[in-house]
Parts: structure tokens; C-alpha cells; sequence
């Protein structure tokens, strides 16, 4: 039997906690289907956004982060709890799975999302370098229940300054001096 952590914890499909040492340790495993996904997973996924709505604490959204078959991070829909904006479930999935693997990078994992990632979170999908995404409903099933995000794909297709939020270019020369600095620094972290 997996013995219990006094580190953070999230929370795993069987309801057990899950801590870091535990998901790597391979506790708690679920079996996963070669490439083609487990429906357990995105089941977890739904059962979480579902509750999310029912209890009251956030939006129709949920995943997780599944490495080597087993659930390492899980995460719902907080914008309106948190008052955060960028707390989508798959962010907060992404941030609990690298805390739980004590990495920024998940390469070897899956995401699991009980609907197709917005841009921002399909953005973060692969800044965390994901293997896979699996989802649920689709952007058009969002866009029914009212979360449309045909304008943001509309407004990248626009130069930045066409946007409906303008975007424009100030002290390009010296903000260029913080890349030189990453370029030159011997003690970076490249991700």
C-alpha cells in the first residue's frame, strides 16, 4: 500500500490523494489504452465539471494530466473562485501535474479535458509539452452553452493592430536587451 505524504497533494481519479512522490511511484495506476485514449480518464474529466457547476464553485470545465496511466494532476474551472481570468481546468491541471512531478515540462503525458481547449489552454497544452489532448465536447458545444471562442481565432487572423484589443509595439530596442541577457546568461534554465 502507498504510503501517505506530508507534501501538497491533488487529488487522483479514486479520490486517493496524490502526492508527488506517490506519482512517481506509480500508485494508485489506472490502465491506459495504447494511443488511443482511455474513456476513464475523460470520464473523470466530466464527472469533475459536472460537480464544478453543481456545487456551485466554477464553470463547465475539468481536466487531467495522465502519465504512464495514471492521473498526476487534476484541475477545475475556478475563473469566478479565484477571480483569475487564466484559471481554466486545463491550466490548473497543468499546474498541479508539473507541481506533482516537480517539473515544467510534462512530456509522457496526456491531457484529458472535458472539452476541446480554448486557445489560451491549447496554448499552455503545448508550452507544457504534451504529448496528447483528448476531449470531450466540442468548441461548438462551448459556444451553445454560451463560451464562444470563434473571436478569438478571428482576431489572431488580424494584424496586431486590427484587433479589437490593439496591440502595439513600444521600446522594441530595449526590450530586446532582456532576451540578449537570457542569450548570454550561463546560468539559465532553457525550456
Amino acid at each position: 500500500m502507498c504510503k501517505r505524504s506530508t507534501k501538497p497533494q491533488v487529488q487522483m481519479a479514486e479520490n486517493k490523494p496524490l502526492t508527488p512522490r506517490r506519482a512517481r511511484r506509480g500508485c494508485g495506476r489506472l490502465a491506459a489504452m495504447s494511443g488511443k485514449g482511455n474513456p476513464e480518464f475523460l470520464r473523470r474529466a466530466i464527472r469533475l465539471a459536472t460537480e464544478n457547476v453543481t456545487s456551485g464553485r466554477g464553470g463547465p470545465f475539468a481536466a487531467v494530466v495522465v502519465r504512464d496511466g495514471e492521473i498526476v494532476g487534476e484541475g477545475v474551472n475556478t475563473v469566478t473562485a479565484s477571480l483569475d481570468p487564466t484559471a481554466h481546468g486545463e491550466v490548473n491541471a497543468i499546474r498541479a501535474a508539473a507541481r506533482a512531478l516537480g517539473s515544467f515540462s510534462l512530456a509522457g503525458c496526456e491531457l484529458y479535458t472535458s472539452c476541446e481547449p480554448c486557445p489560451m489552454c491549447l496554448a499552455a497544452c503545448h508550452w507544457a509539452r504534451l504529448d496528447r489532448v483528448f476531449y470531450g465536447a466540442s468548441a461548438e458545444d462551448a459556444a451553445r452553452a454560451g463560451f464562444d471562442d470563434a473571436l478569438l481565432y478571428e482576431e489572431f487572423r488580424r494584424e496586431p493592430g486590427a484587433r479589437k484589443l490593439p496591440a502595439t509595439q513600444l521600446l522594441g530596442e530595449e526590450a530586446w536587451q532582456s532576451f540578449a541577457a537570457w542569450l548570454a546568461s550561463p546560468v539559465k534554465i532553457e525550456y
